[in-house]
């Protein structure tokens, strides 16, 4: 039996070879996901370290030449007319009396705040100009005698516990997303190919008609989709690894450590997963009519681990999630990389649903293939 399976498993990896456009397209993700996050990230950060200098109109500016002196300092200043924003700062023609007497001073922001383009510049600029606010509030309250703590009858100190691997551990629950999904998309044509396209090429009916069991042909399709989809694994944590060691995290304060010991763990928690996920697209393709109506199916199909994903990354309803398949085991691993105990409990109930839904799924399948309707795409 293991010969055979180990025999059946050759002929699909060797005919999903000859396919090299197809074994290609499922590993695309795998490579260029990691190198697409590390350029955002990259951008970002160049972005929230050395912000652009923001050109704005400043009607009236020399009613406020303070004001307009701090706000430069923020680099918001009026700069050329061509590369000014639609943002303009109108200063009321009472500005300096009202300032002079400690009176509220009037300030107009015209912008479009439903313009997305425009949103970070219209925070960028309110909060300078709270800033700018605050600082006078304090010089008015000491021109009187008065020390500006007095208005400040709460004094918050936050001392933060959170060491720089637990806060690259946030980019990291991202960036395990990532490799989740590699799982299901990496297997993903190879698991279609097998099945709706067999099907098409009318070459199931011909395997079928061989002296080997169903079971067995079930067990070598799952088994060369997992190979596929582990593949896929590995190509993104390799990549991630190395194109990680190129971002300045230091800029932001922390560091984002793929450390041999998560990409271990990760792959044994990956293992469970890659077979539930072959299964499930293997079960889906299998029930199609047609390689179209397949890709259409998976498509949807996919949006499920997708969500659960999301929601183990972003922290959404953690009590209901921790005990399902992938959003248990991206939990656990979060919490590792975070330096946290992992819950071994919930990782080891949620991988035991992951292998649960795939022995289901196979079974289904054993059962969908000994169907005329099913082998024939009637």
């Amino acid at each position: 039996m293991i010969n055979t399976i180990i025999a059946m498993v050759r002929k699909e990896l060797i005919d999903a070879a000859r396919d090299k456009r197809s074994v290609m397209a499922g590993l695309y993700y795998a490579i260029g996901a990691p190198l697409m996050m590390c350029g955002m990230f990259m951008l970002l950060i160049g972005q929230i370290t050395s912000p652009e200098a923001l050109n704005i109109t400043i009607t009236h500016g020399e009613r406020a030449p303070d004001l307009v002196k701090f706000l430069a300092s923020d680099d918001i200043s009026q700069g050329d007319k061509a590369d000014r924003k639609e943002i303009e700062l109108i200063i009321s023609q009472d500005y300096a009396s009202n300032m002079a007497k400690s009176r509220a001073a009037e300030l107009t922001l015209i912008a479009d705040n439903s313009n997305e383009k425009l949103q970070s510049s219209i925070r960028r600029i309110e909060k300078s100009l709270q800033q700018y606010s605050a600082e006078m509030g304090s010089l008015r309250l000491i021109a009187r005698g008065i020390d500006p703590k007095v208005v400040q009858p709460i004094k918050v100190t936050i001392e933060d516990q959170a060491t720089s691997d637990s806060k690259g551990g946030m980019i990291l629950g991202i960036a395990i997303f990532m490799m989740v999904y590699a799982v299901f998309i990496s297997g993903m044509n190879l698991a279609i190919d097998t099945s709706a396209g067999e099907r098409e090429r009318n070459s199931l009916a011909l395997l079928l008609s061989h002296p080997v069991s169903t079971r067995d042909i079930v067990l070598a399709k799952v088994t060369a989709v997992t190979i596929f989809a582990m593949l896929g694994l590995i190509l993104t944590l390799i990549i991630s690894k190395i194109a990680y060691g190129f971002v300045p995290w230091q800029e932001l304060g922390f560091s984002v450590n793929i450390t041999p010991d998560f990409i271990g763990l990760m792959l044994v928690i990956g293992l469970p997963i890659a077979l539930m996920a072959a299964s499930l697209q293997l079960f889906v393709s299998f029930m199609a009519k047609s390689f179209k109506e397949a890709q259409s199916y998976l498509t949807i199909v996919l949006i499920v681990p997708m969500m659960l994903s999301m929601a183990a990354s972003y922290n959404i309803a953690p009590d209901t999630l921790q005990w399902l398949p992938v959003s248990g085991q991206m939990q656990a691993l979060i919490a590792f990389i975070k330096g946290k105990e992992i819950p071994q409990m919930q990782l080891l109930l949620s991988s035991a649903t992951t292998l649960a839904i795939t022995l289901a799924l196979m079974f289904g399948m054993e059962r969908s293939l000994k169907s005329e309707k099913i082998v024939f795409g009637l």
